[in-house]
C-alpha cells in the first residue's frame, strides 16, 4: 500500500480545520508577492533620482513612492499575520488530536508495551513528535507557499528590467539549489532518522537514570550506573560531529553560491559598460544589487523547510509505530474465575523474537499458596509476573486463573482479581485519600482509613498537615520511598484482590520502613494467592514453594529446606546471601 504523504496524514487529524491550512497557504503566497511590491517602488525612486540628477529637488514623486512602499510592506505583514493565525489554529488542533489519539491508544495497550518503549521514549513521542507537526503546519507550510511565490515574482522582476542581469542573478541561485538538493537528499533522510534515534535514546536513558538515583545511592554504583546514560551522550556527540564535518564542505559552497550573486552582477556590470554607462543600466544594476539578497533568504528558507519535512516524516513514523501496536485481544466470552489458583502451561515469551525471556515454563500455584521467584537478574522473574497480570500475552502456552484462560477473562475482572506492589511504587500528585481510592473508586473515607491503618501508615498520616487530605508533592510535602511503598500497600489492601504479586516490595526501604512494610504485607497476604519476586532470601523462608529461574527456565523448585538439601543453585545463592549478611553485620558491629 502506498504510504501517505506528510500532509495527507496530518490533514487526517485536522477535521474541519483543514480548510484553515489551505487558506494560510493562499494568504502566505499573497503576502510574499506583496512583499516584492516595495522593490518596484524602490526602482521607481531610483529611476526618478537618476533622471533629474544632479538637481534632485525636481524629483516630485519620491515621497509618494516611499509611502506606497511602506504601505505595501505593512499590508504584506498584515496578510502574513492572518496566514499564521489560520495555520496556527489548524496546527494546534492537529497536535492536540494527535496527542489525544496517542494517549487513548496507549491506555488501551498492555503495560508490557510501555516497558518495551521506556517512559522517556514514549513521552518524547507524545510530546516532541506532536510538537514537530505543529511547527511544520503552523510555520513551515505557509512559509513554503511564500517561498514558492517569491521566486515566481522575482523571476518576473529580474527578467523584466534587464534580462541579461536577471540571468546572471539566477546562475548562483541554480548552483545553490543543486548543492542544497545534494545536502537534503536520501542520505539526509537517513541521517535525520539517526539523529532522532540518538535524541530518543538519550532522553529515555536520562529518565531511567534519574528514576534510578535512589538505587544508585543505596548501592554506591554512581559511575557504573551512569555508564549507559553517558554512552547515549557519547553516541549523540559522535553522530553530531561526524554529520557536521560531512556537511561542512557542501554548506561552504552553498553559502558562497547564494552570497556570490554580487560578484556575478559586478562582473556583468563591468562587461556591459565597456562602451559607456547609461542611466538605464546603472538604474537596473543598483536595483538588482538591492533585490538579490531576497534570493539567498528564500533559498535558505526552502532548505530549512526540506529539513523540517524530514523531521515531521520521522515524527509521523514514530507516532505510527506506537499507533500500530495492537491492544491485547478481548474474548467475547466473559468468564469469571471460580478460585484464585494460577496455572502456567508451557509458557514461552520473547521481547525481541530472538532469545526467550521465558522458555516452556509450567507451574501450578494452588489457591491461597505463597510462592517465591528467585534467581539472577535477567532470569525471567519479572517477565513471569507480568505474564500472569497480562501485561503482555505469551507467544506460546497459556495462563489460567481458576481454570479459565486469562484471555477469556474481561480486562476489568482480571484487574480486580490481581493486585501488585512493585519495588518502586509511585504516587500521583493528589491527596493521600485519592491515591489510595484509586484501587476502589467507590470506597468510603472510613474504608480508606482502615486500609491505611492496616498498612502501618498512621505515623505518616499524623505528621502530614492535612492528614489523608494532604496533597503529595505540593508545599514541600514529600514522602520517602518506604513511605510511598506503604501507601501503595494500603491501596492494594483496599482493592483486596485474591491474587497478589509482590515485586521486591522492600528492596529500597530503610530498616524502620522495612519492618512496617513487612507487617503491612502480612495483613495484605492473608488468605490470598501470593507470588513474590525476592532478592532478600531471608524474606521467603516460609514460602510454600520457591522457584529458581535461570535463563527463562525453572531450574529448581521446592521448599526452602528442601532446596538447601539439594545442594544446587539455590544452596549457592543462600550461602552467598548469608555470607553477605554476616559481613554486613560484622562491619556494623566493628564500626
Amino acid at each position: 500500500m502506498k504510504k501517505q504523504s506528510n500532509l495527507s496524514q496530518l490533514m487526517g487529524y485536522a477535521g474541519r480545520h483543514k480548510i484553515l491550512t489551505y487558506l494560510s497557504w493562499v494568504l502566505s503566497a499573497m503576502s510574499a508577492l506583496l512583499a516584492l511590491v516595495p522593490f518596484w517602488y524602490i526602482w521607481r525612486i531610483i529611476h526618478d533620482v537618476l533622471k533629474v540628477a544632479p538637481d534632485f529637488a525636481r524629483a516630485e514623486n519620491i515621497t509618494r513612492y516611499g509611502w506606497s512602499a511602506v504601505l505595501s510592506a505593512i499590508l504584506s505583514i498584515l496578510v502574513y499575520i492572518a496566514a499564521l493565525m489560520c495555520s496556527h489554529m489548524s496546527a494546534f488542533r492537529v497536535a492536540a488530536n494527535i496527542r489525544k489519539e496517542l494517549m487513548q491508544h496507549i491506555t488501551a495497550l498492555p503495560l508490557g508495551i510501555t516497558e518495551k518503549y521506556g517512559s522517556g521514549k514514549l513521552r518524547r513521542i507524545v510530546n516532541s513528535s506532536s510538537a514537530a507537526t505543529e511547527t511544520y503546519l503552523a510555520h513551515r507550510l505557509p512559509d513554503k507557499a511564500g517561498a514558492i511565490a517569491t521566486p515566481i515574482g522575482l523571476i518576473f522582476l529580474l527578467l523584466g528590467f534587464d534580462w541579461r542581469l536577471g540571468i546572471l542573478s539566477l546562475i548562483p541561485v541554480v548552483l545553490g539549489f543543486l548543492i542544497m538538493m545534494k545536502m537534503t537528499g536520501k542520505d539526509m533522510v537517513e541521517s535525520m532518522e539517526q539523529y532522532q534515534n540518538a535524541l530518543s535514546d538519550m532522553s529515555n536513558e536520562a529518565v531511567e537514570y534519574v528514576r534510578g538515583v535512589p538505587v544508585v545511592k543505596t548501592f554506591g554504583q554512581t559511575i557504573f550506573s551512569f555508564k549507559r546514560f553517558k554512552g547515549t551522550i557519547d553516541n549523540y556527540e559522535k553522530w553530531v560531529i561526524a554529520y557536521t564535518k560531512r556537511l561542512r564542505l557542501p554548506m561552504m559552497f552553498y553559502t558562497t553560491a547564494i552570497n556570490g550573486v554580487f560578484a556575478f552582477l559586478i562582473a556583468g556590470g563591468i562587461l556591459f559598460t565597456r562602451n559607456g554607462v547609461t542611466n538605464e543600466l546603472l538604474l537596473n544594476l543598483i536595483f538588482y544589487i538591492v533585490i538579490t539578497p531576497v534570493i539567498g533568504t528564500t533559498l535558505t528558507k526552502i532548505m530549512f523547510m526540506s529539513e523540517d519535512a524530514m523531521i515531521v516524516r520521522d515524527a509521523l513514523n514514530r507516532i505510527d509505530e506506537v499507533m500500530n501496536e495492537k491492544p491485547l485481544s478481548e474474548s467475547p466470552m466473559k468468564h469469571v474465575p471460580n478460585d484464585n489458583g494460577v496455572t502456567l502451561e508451557h509458557v514461552s515469551y520473547s521481547y525481541d523474537g530472538k532469545k526467550n525471556a521465558l522458555n516452556d515454563v509450567s507451574l501450578r500455584i494452588e489457591p491461597g499458596q505463597t510462592i517465591a521467584l528467585v534467581g539472577a537478574s535477567g532470569g525471567g522473574k519479572t517477565t513471569l509476573a507480568n505474564i500472569v497480570t497480562r501485561f503482555f500475552d505469551p507467544q506460546e502456552g497459556r495462563i489460567r486463573i481458576g481454570n479459565i484462560d486469562i484471555r477469556d477473562i474481561p480486562k476489568e475482572t482480571l484487574m480486580n482479581t490481581v493486585s501488585f506492589v512493585f519495588q518502586n511504587s509511585r504516587l500521583i500528585k493528589a491527596s493521600i485519600l485519592e491515591n489510595v481510592r484509586m484501587a476502589k473508586p467507590d470506597a468510603t473515607r472510613e474504608e480508606i482509613n482502615q486500609a491505611l491503618q492496616a498498612a502501618q501508615c498512621m505515623d505518616i498520616i499524623e505528621k502530614l498537615p492535612n492528614g489523608i487530605d494532604t496533597v503529595v508533592g505540593t508545599n514541600g510535602v514529600y514522602l520517602s520511598g518506604g513511605e510511598q511503598q506503604r501507601i501503595a500497600i494500603a491501596r492494594a489492601i483496599l482493592k483486596n484482590a485474591p491474587i497478589l504479586i509482590l515485586d521486591e516490595a522492600t528492596a529500597f526501604a530503610d530498616p524502620d520502613n522495612e519492618v512496617r512494610i513487612q507487617q503491612a504485607l502480612s495483613v495484605l497476604s492473608k488468605g490470598k494467592t501470593v507470588i513474590m519476586i525476592a532478592h532478600r532470601l531471608s524474606s521467603i523462608t516460609d514460602a510454600d514453594c520457591i522457584y529458581v529461574l535461570q535463563d527463562g527456565e525453572i531450574a529448581e523448585s521446592g521448599t526452602h529446606s528442601g532446596l538447601i538439601q539439594k545442594n544446587g543453585i539455590f544452596t549457592r545463592m543462600w550461602k552467598n546471601y548469608s555470607e553477605a549478611a554476616e559481613w554486613k553485620i560484622s562491619k556494623e558491629v566493628s564500626a
